[in-house]
């Protein structure tokens, strides 16, 4: 198992940016796609929804909502993942959630992963 950490969240204005990070330990993440989620308030667990996710190689995807305006990326050598999100909507504002998982896959789907950090919350002020 991966420990994952997420930081960055925070409270900005409608048009800020924040960038999340997600530090894990444990076990090197070299080799797993990392991902991006977000959770709505009366949503379960394996409700949240996909943000972005990129692959051990470094390809990235995106929900819709968000393209061109956040940005993930990773840095291996710092075993960090970074979500840059700039442009920040009232609508942006929840919690977000780092996910890792050691096998091939989309990475779009809550249950491909099996590991969570315990999230960050992001407010946006309008």
């Amino acid at each position: 198992q991966v420990h994952l950490v997420e930081s960055g969240g925070g409270l900005v204005q409608a048009g800020g940016s924040l960038r999340l990070a997600c530090a894990a330990s444990r076990r090197s993440i070299n080799d797993w796609r990392m991902g991006w989620f977000r959770q709505f308030p009366g949503k379960e667990n394996q409700e949240r929804d996909f943000v972005a996710t990129i692959s051990r190689s470094g390809s990235t995807k995106y929900t819709d909502s968000v393209k061109g305006r956040f940005t993930i990326s990773r840095d291996n050598s710092k075993q960090v993942v970074y979500l840059q999100m700039n442009n920040l909507k009232p609508e942006d504002a929840v919690i977000y959630y780092c996910a890792a998982m050691p096998w091939a896959g989309g990475g779009t789907v809550p249950n491909e992963y099996n590991n969570w950090g315990q999230g960050t919350q992001v407010t946006v002020a309008s």
